[in-house]
């Protein structure tokens, strides 16, 4: 109550109080009807739709780590040792980031949103697996400060707080964040997986060894040199940050996204239709000085965050193209750029994360045009 002994503390009370419900509550007087569908569950429903690639990715940590040090495991223990590798993690960021949000709705007096419900799982997901739990308390601080309360908080950011926090990794601590060492986890936890890492063990994910590769056509295999291919990109039996691994468990949550209606189908569409085209184009002038360009349209869609980005990232209601043109546009450019960042940029292995940030920094200027447009043509129609 305003006056009282805690009621500097009323932002944080409501945080708590309103976590999974919000409350009946209504005016008593004027309008008062709302649409069932709130922040906070739409906030849930994104968190649900990233259950099965999470689940996945922490069964393919434990798979990839029992292949590296060449024992046989169960499907549990795969799964208890991925689970126990990754909580810290998103301990941390959830951590990090939802007290980082307290202390500014205190601060500001508001209410506490649920934006970081969606961000503070999304920035483990989209780590590998050996970064450091220490890097992440950092990129998500600097993600959530810099990326977002400095523009208002929650639906007020220009960038996706995620990839914010992801850049900030891979341009600070690029040894933690690419190479063959950090995608496959090989040290013990808990006691769990104990074992020495086979001879020949690599743990370059497949868009790794494409961009290194000298020869054609092109040879990707496993951590122990067994030959992979696109059932096992698809499945997600592969080296790679922890969710984007498996396609098949990212489209399941794409369709959960889809049939709520949280995320635009124009947009989801249109990424992987850019990515396609311009997977099909490079392919046609492939090059061996460029070896990214001799995979297929499929391959490149199927490997690294391309599909993860086109689903989860670019999909964002706040950092993306709002109007219903916009969107068809905002997504193509999208899938576009991220094949060409990384086909013909060697630098950048994996190039949806700076596609999708570019397209954010874009978005406005794409709906300014869209807006301007029409009414030009409501102009000449009203003048004919």
């Amino acid at each position: 109550m305003p006056g009282g002994k805690f009621a500097k503390l009323q932002s944080v009370f409501e945080g708590f109080e309103t976590f999974l419900f919000t409350p009946d509550t209504t005016r008593k007087t004027g309008v008062h009807v709302h649409d069932s569908i709130d922040l906070k569950r739409t906030m849930i429903i994104v968190v649900i739709s990233l259950i099965p690639a999470l689940l996945f990715g922490m069964f393919n940590v434990g798979y990839q780590h029992y292949l590296a040090i060449g024992t046989e495991a169960t499907v549990m223990e795969k799964f208890a040792y991925g689970l126990v590798a990754m909580l810290p993690s998103i301990v941390v960021s959830y951590t990090v980031g939802l007290g980082i949000e307290f202390i500014a709705a205190q601060i500001r007096g508001h209410e506490i949103q649920e934006g970081f419900l969606v961000s503070g799982i999304l920035i483990p997901m989209i780590c590998p697996i050996d970064t450091p739990v220490w890097m992440i308390a950092v990129a998500t601080a600097f993600a959530v400060v810099f990326a977002k309360e400095v523009f208002g908080g929650t639906g007020m950011n220009i960038w996706n707080v995620a990839l914010i926090a992801r850049a900030v990794l891979f341009f600070g601590y690029p040894s933690k964040m690419s190479g063959d060492a950090v995608f496959v986890a090989t040290e013990p936890v808990l006691g769990l997986g104990k074992g020495t890492v086979v001879d020949g063990f690599s743990g370059a994910t497949p868009l790794g060894q494409v961009a290194t590769a000298t020869s054609e056509p092109l040879s990707i295999t496993g951590v122990t040199g067994e030959p992979i291919g696109l059932y096992d990109a698809f499945i997600g039996l592969i080296p790679g940050s922890v969710g984007e691994v498996s396609a098949l468990c990212i489209l399941i949550g794409g369709a959960i996204l889809l049939y709520t209606g949280i995320a635009s189908w124009k947009v989801m569409v249109s990424v992987f239709a850019g990515g396609f085209v311009m997977g099909t184009v490079c392919n046609m002038f492939a090059t061996p000085v460029y070896p990214a360009s001799m995979l297929s349209a499929v391959e490149q869609i199927c490997y690294g965050g391309f599909a993860f980005a086109a689903v989860f990232m670019a999909t964002d209601p706040v950092t993306g193209a709002r109007t219903e043109t916009g969107k068809y546009i905002y997504g193509f450019l999208v899938g576009v750029f991220a094949i060409l960042i990384r086909v013909y940029n060697g630098g950048y292995p994996e190039g949806a994360m700076l596609a999708v940030l570019l397209m954010n920094t874009f978005a406005p200027l794409i709906d300014y045009c869209v807006v301007q447009s029409n009414i030009r043509r409501r102009l000449n129609r009203v003048k004919k």
